[in-house]
């Protein structure tokens, strides 16, 4: 009943509904007293709304956002609770006293205050607001960027502001109960000052040297930089909050460049949530910006997405352009028919170019490119089942799509299935649940399976933990967790270094990457998932959600997994380990093989995951498994071949193309001359 509440009026926790209720219910309460009237019960009805709406604010809550959609908003519930406050002198017969006309003059002057307040809080903000955000761009040299205000000054300020009212209302509900205004003047005076010295410590910063550059300096300084830094392949990317990963999973590739990386950002959000690098980072939200930006010796694009802002690159003709797409499967998107507006397609194998050539799209063969997937690097190749440990059998379902497709995922129809049987397994298995982040974003029903799934593994979590045969080694978890707590302390230290960055200008100015805390950083990770493994029992079950493990570390400490057609599959096939799909749609095994390269070498499961008991049994003996050479045959044809490594063969397809490029400007260059003498000529 209450996760159903809470989940249709979309807040976070039972503690939000409940402060959202209170708030809402604060108010008929507060009209009740004022014409009761009671000044104790009218006190304590305005002290349950401030303190619901001040927990609802801290905690970012969805449904203050929704209230002021529905002219609800935040100065609106002040301006009622004062109303209301008026309303309760005059029933208390207090209309004629000089706190009646205190608290109706001093509330109109301090909604008089509001205005200047919010005119400057904005403009310092839209002052502060750069063109360009950079990271790992030297521009301090170039230009100044002053400190950003206090973060007490901005963050929050709206509500801070109101809040200052607290202090009136006090006085004058103490003047109403003592029918003594003093207190009502000592309040109201407190709040108009405090009120005026906000207003007034907010000028200094939008005036003098603490405005930060125009944009036309900015975008010259950045143009100055690259003139110097001269940069030769670019990673470009456009998309939502939540597709940040497409661009993570190719930072330590662009760090691995021979030749000078670049990245191009579109969207603030995506900046935002950038992982950690080394390699310059640029985000140009106007395409005007970016379309007037010096990019000349720029010679390779590549993308990572099929957005529709790649065309204010695309449209540069001095640069090859690639698409590189974010992951390796049979779905559609892997064969879009966007893809041939690029003068390149670059896959991991073999299998990459028969899907476009199957697809006839408009891809030509000629410009496909096998590179191999850099990424998958850190996935190690399975040597069996260690001794004295229970096979670890993954469960990474993708995400229910945009279209409706039932063999988009099997959370619905098959998840619960392939869950009962893992922790029901004889002899048995550790079972890691890892859900695609996109889970239940479109669709309520694989958001609830994803809901069910996860209360499955945790139950069988807590009955086997309950389980004699299953005896921790508390000491060594304790020791492991003490770690955990030590490596995150320390990261927490080097990534923020005990400052928060102040706002977009202070995180460009400050935003070059210290090499060396960087690679310690890594070193650190490293460290933290060896811990978090030991952390717990190798026997117990885990529902993993969020960026930490990583995906890939999944894969390392599991030796089987079952998933659906995406690219988790392709890169899990590197591994070696056996592996199952399942035909979610009901194709049959079949068809299900003839129309996805990936299940060739998989344990095919229907919906009721029948078949779970094959993938189990490789596992457990690997050698009657039969389907390992098959494994090691479509491991090449997906992902090419183990020599020479894939960033070796990413980096000589980067430098290939950067010739092909470099040949067409000479060429240019060359025609152009070559008209003009004509044209003199003549």
């Amino acid at each position: 009943m209450i996760s159903t509440a809470i989940r249709v009026a979309r807040v976070g926790s039972a503690a939000e509904l409940a402060a959202a209720v209170l708030m809402m219910l604060g108010f008929p309460c507060l009209m009740v007293a004022a014409l009761v009237p009671s000044v104790p019960a009218f006190a304590a009805a305005a002290a349950v709304t401030y303190l619901a709406d001040h927990f609802l604010h801290r905690r970012g809550s969805y449904l203050v956002n929704r209230l002021s959609k529905v002219r609800a908003g935040l100065s609106i519930r002040f301006l009622i609770r004062q109303l209301l406050l008026v309303l309760l002198l005059a029933r208390l017969d207090l209309s004629d006293n000089l706190v009646f006309y205190a608290a109706v003059a001093g509330f109109i002057l301090f909604y008089g205050l509001q205005a200047p307040h919010g005119a400057l809080v904005t403009l310092i903000r839209n002052r502060r607001r750069m063109p360009v955000a950079t990271r790992n761009v030297d521009l301090v040299s170039r230009i100044r960027i002053p400190d950003a205000p206090p973060r007490g000054l901005l963050n929050r300020s709206a509500e801070k502001m109101l809040h200052l009212d607290l202090i009136a209302v006090c006085g004058v509900l103490v003047s109403a109960f003592l029918d003594e205004p003093a207190a009502g003047f000592l309040g109201m005076g407190l709040t108009l000052l405090l009120s005026s010295l906000y207003v007034l410590a907010l000028v200094p910063y939008v005036r003098g040297r603490r405005i930060p550059p125009n944009a036309d300096t900015v975008l010259a300084a950045v143009d100055d930089w690259l003139a110097e830094y001269r940069p030769e392949t670019v990673l470009y990317f456009s998309g939502s909050k939540d597709s940040a990963y497409q661009v993570n999973m190719w930072l330590e590739t662009m760090e691995q460049l021979d030749s000078k990386p670049l990245i191009l950002l579109r969207e603030r959000v995506i900046l935002a949530n950038l992982a950690p690098t080394t390699v310059p980072v640029i985000c140009v939200p106007g395409g005007v910006h970016l379309m007037n930006m010096d990019l000349s010796t720029v010679r390779v694009a590549l993308y990572a997405a099929n957005v529709g802002k790649n065309i204010h690159m695309l449209r540069v003709p001095t640069m090859k352009h690639v698409f590189i797409g974010h992951g390796d499967s049979d779905k559609l998107a892997s064969v879009n028919p966007f893809s041939k507006v690029y003068d390149e397609v670059w896959t991991a194998g073999r299998a990459g170019r028969d899907r476009y050539a199957i697809a006839d799209v408009g891809v030509r063969d000629d410009d496909i490119v096998e590179v191999g997937r850099p990424q998958l690097a850190p996935i190690q190749t399975w040597q069996g089942v260690p001794d004295g440990r229970i096979p670890t059998v993954l469960y990474a379902p993708t995400w229910e799509g945009w279209d409706g497709n039932p063999g988009n995922t099997s959370l619905m129809l098959a998840g619960e299935n392939i869950v009962k049987q893992l922790v029901q397994a004889d002899p048995p298995v550790r079972v890691l649940y890892k859900p695609h982040p996109f889970t239940g974003t479109v669709s309520a029903e694989a958001g609830a399976a994803h809901r069910r799934i996860t209360a499955l593994v945790e139950k069988a979590a807590a009955e086997r933990a309950a389980d004699a045969r299953y005896r921790p080694d508390t000491a060594a978890q304790a020791q492991a967790k003490a770690e955990l707590a030590r490596i995150e302390a320390r990261i927490a230290e080097l990534s923020g270094n005990g400052k928060e960055r102040g706002d977009e200008a202070e995180a460009t100015r400050d935003g070059v990457v210290d090499v060396a805390r960087h690679e310690e950083i890594a070193r650190l990770r490293a460290e933290w998932n060896d811990a978090y493994w030991r952390s717990f029992g190798s026997y117990e079950h885990r529902v993993i959600t969020g960026a930490e493990p990583r995906l890939y570390d999944c894969f390392n400490v599991s030796d089987a997994m079952v998933s659906d057609i995406s690219s988790v599959v392709s890169d899990f096939i590197a591994s070696g380990k056996p592996y199952a799909v399942t035909d979610s749609a009901e194709l049959g095994a079949e068809e299900f093989k003839r129309q996805n390269t990936a299940v060739r070498a998989a344990t095919i499961l229907s919906n009721s995951a029948a078949e779970l008991g094959g993938l189990l049994d490789a596992v457990r003996d690997p050698a009657a498994d039969p389907l390992a050479e098959e494994r090691a045959e479509l491991k090449r044809y997906l992902l090419g071949p183990d020599e020479p490594t894939s960033i070796d063969q990413f980096n000589t397809a980067v430098a290939n193309l950067s010739l092909k490029a470099e040949a067409r400007n000479l060429g240019q260059e060359s025609r152009i001359a070559a008209a003009e003498e004509a044209e003199l000529a003549g």
